[in-house]
């Protein structure tokens, strides 16, 4: 299998919410109502949305193909940490937040997590940013793991509103250098 990572260009909006689409509700917990998790992808990973990320200068999103299929993406945002939960554990003057990272699940186990996140962090680390922070969810243990893995720790905790509901999420750090 053949993996490649690259930075997403306008033209994979699209693609980007495709994937979105398909991914999204696995890093739910189990009970979230199929509603929520449609208007948590119609507000926040419609291809509109994308459109808008990819143009912002804060943000860098990334899209893994392997054998020249779309098969995952990430997203790196800088600037202000609103959430007082995040702000109170996270020093957002050094750090950068890696704010979304899916994989297609029948490419979980297959390496290309791994390809992307250390494409992700190298991005991570060309801004300058000296930690990469990141929102997963408490009841997501395979995610938590993989984070786990690839040295972030938890540092703290926070909530994330998913349509109508509120989850419990792990607020987990890693250094970019060292």
């Amino acid at each position: 299998m053949s993996i490649i990572t690259r930075r997403a260009g306008s033209h994979d909006a699209g693609r980007l919410h495709e994937l979105a689409a398909l991914t999204f509700g696995l890093a739910c917990p189990p009970g979230t109502l199929q509603s929520d998790i449609d208007a948590f992808i119609a507000a926040n990973l419609a291809e509109e949305s994308f459109a808008a990320y990819l143009a912002d200068p804060e943000r860098v999103v990334l899209i893994a193909e392997a054998d020249g299929a779309p098969v995952g993406y990430s997203m790196l945002v800088g600037g202000p940490i609103t959430n007082p939960d995040v702000a109170a554990v996270v020093d957002e003057k050094v750090s950068i937040e890696l704010s979304k990272f899916y994989l297609l699940p029948d490419r979980h186990g297959s390496g290309v997590a791994a390809a992307l996140m250390a494409a992700t962090l190298r991005e991570a680390a060309a801004t300058g940013a000296e930690f990469c922070w990141l929102g997963v969810n408490q009841q997501n243990a395979r995610a938590g793991r993989f984070y786990a893995k690839e040295g972030f720790e938890i540092v703290g905790t926070k909530q994330f509103l998913v349509g109508a509901q509120w989850h419990n999420d792990h607020v987990r750090r890693r250094p970019l250098a060292g």
